[in-house]
């Protein structure tokens, strides 16, 4: 066996030459071998040659997990594109940000997916999109189809195609995941394929993933976690990717079941849910080995209780997008109390401290910033260096923004945030963002939004909303105008119309006070 890949197209081109009648996709009826897999993305990227894609070009990929999407992501990596994953549950407008920011040159989109008709949202928004030159319909209903737009890629040579994915290299940017920061507008990620297939080796090893394993991919790969923890995990271990596009309780069982599923990576309210479903008692659910989880607390009652009645193995992570997803991982044999009050270790060559108000490294049991150094920290932000320079210190240290402590066995706790940044069922919410929504509204002076404990979710938002003078606000309004414009899952559950909100000396809102619910309602 020779040195490991340093490309993704290397990686699935190693794959099809060791074991090309391996089963490597199953997306409902659909079942391809890793050979398979390979011809149908030598495909899409000779269409994407054909359609002028060159070397850098963004490919923006918005659609649920599927056979499409491993496909069209691929595809793009094989001609040495930058794909930049678009979240199923935007709006319009959310969307028009990335695709004019990131300056995708092509859009491939499942446009009917739960509903929605995203050109059509795209279209409402009437942002200029000079770069788009090209729009594919992965389900088939726009101007171009995915089987038409694919015939283009049967007239392109199959030694070209080839060639265009030799050319990558290990430094090249494979990927531009957009993350919110504290001015509520995203920024792209940008990473490496050397990087990312260093930190997904690492992360293989860390929580035992196996050859053999059949992985049920109910993460969205327009995440970190379900694109890079997911789909390239399985690519690099030959594991088997099995794709749910909807996290549909008693679907996940009856797939669990029927394909024999190992491996099931989740945010906690997953196996929360499958462990309290009615359909679980009838299932066989016993080939079930290894979860995954993270994002959140994950409380020890849980733990012992996944241990006890699904999984013989569970392992938990703590990561950042502009750390290639990863930078911490328990091993899959830690007891239940360091998987719920801790986020495990450092991976292999990765060094993080915690770092007190001078930067200065901290002792064991000491509470500072986490921050962490290494070929894992992301090339910077698109097109934004100032951001970059205030993420990642000229030591190369990337600020998380996050506080955490060691404790004497090494292993890292994230004990609070310095960002507002709530997490709800596994997706970041950046209260900024919401913020803006809502004061969109005329009558409404001020907003604050926080994340509040959820039984469900684990955290879902609450905004507080001070009305202009002489104005009315109701939490239906707020709610409803927050719909029009978010995803369903940054939407405020809760809304408390209020006076004034609590500040400190120099006018800034206090939220970890509106977190305790300590905030003057309105009379």
């Amino acid at each position: 066996m020779g040195p490991d890949p340093v490309t993704i197209p290397a990686v699935l081109a190693r794959a099809v030459a060791e074991f090309p009648d391996r089963e490597a996709l199953v997306d409902g009826p659909l079942r391809w071998t890793f050979a398979k897999l390979s011809a149908q993305v030598q495909r899409c990227a000779g269409a994407l040659a054909a359609s002028g894609v060159r070397p850098g070009d963004r490919v923006a990929v918005w659609a649920p997990n599927g056979h499409r999407f491993v496909v069209s992501v691929l595809g793009a990596l094989g001609v040495g594109a930058v794909v930049v994953p678009v979240n199923t549950r935007y709006r319009g407008n959310e969307a028009a940000w990335i695709l004019a920011r990131s300056g995708t040159t092509v859009l491939l989109v499942h446009n009917g997916f739960l509903g929605n008709d995203y050109l059509a949202m795209l279209a409402a928004t009437g942002e200029q999109l000079p770069a788009l030159t090209e729009v594919v319909a992965l389900d088939g209903t726009g101007p171009l189809p995915w089987e038409r737009f694919l015939e283009r890629g049967d007239g392109v040579a199959s030694d070209e195609v080839v060639a265009r994915a030799g050319a990558v290299a290990a430094e090249d940017p494979s990927d531009m995941f957009f993350t919110s920061g504290t001015t509520g507008r995203p920024k792209g990620v940008v990473t490496g394929h050397g990087q990312n297939l260093r930190v997904y080796r690492s992360w293989i090893d860390g929580v035992g993933l196996r050859p053999a394993d059949r992985y049920l991919l109910v993460n969205p790969m327009f995440h970190t976690f379900g694109y890079k923890a997911g789909m390239l995990a399985c690519l690099l271990q030959g594991a088997t990717m099995i794709t749910q596009p909807v996290f549909d309780v008693p679907e996940t069982i009856r797939l669990i079941a029927r394909e024999r599923v190992t491996v099931l990576p989740g945010p906690p309210t997953l196996y929360a849910a499958i462990l309290d479903h009615p359909d679980r008692s009838g299932a066989d659910l016993g080939t079930l080995r290894l979860a995954v989880t993270g994002a959140a607390v994950v409380p020890v009652a849980l733990v012992q209780r996944m241990q006890a009645e699904l999984f013989p193995q569970v392992a938990i992570g703590y990561g950042l997008t502009e750390s290639c997803g990863t930078v911490t991982i328990t091993r899959p044999e830690a007891d239940p109390e360091t998987i719920a009050h801790t986020v495990g270790r450092p991976i292999d060559g990765v060094e993080v401290i915690i770092a007190g108000p001078d930067g200065a490294a901290l002792a064991a049991g000491e509470s500072g910033e986490v921050l962490v150094r290494g070929y894992n920290v992301m090339r910077g932000y698109f097109d934004d260096p100032v951001a970059t320079a205030e993420a990642i210190d000229g030591g190369g240290f990337l600020h998380t923004g996050d506080v955490g402590m060691f404790d004497e066995a090494g292993n890292l706790r994230i004990t609070d945030r310095i960002k507002d940044m709530f997490v709800v069922g596994g997706f970041n919410v950046y209260p900024a963002e919401v913020e803006q929504a809502i004061v969109r509204n005329p009558n409404v002076s001020e907003a604050a939004v926080v994340g509040v404990p959820d039984a469900r979710l684990g955290e879902v938002g609450r905004a507080y909303v001070i009305p202009r003078p002489g104005a009315t606000v109701t939490e239906d309004e707020v709610i409803g105008a927050c719909r029009e414009s978010l995803a369903n899952f940054k939407v405020p559950r809760s809304v408390r119309v209020v006076e004034e909100l609590p500040r400190n000396a120099t006018g800034k809102v206090l939220k970890y006070l509106l977190r305790q619910g300590n905030a003057p309602a309105q009379p």
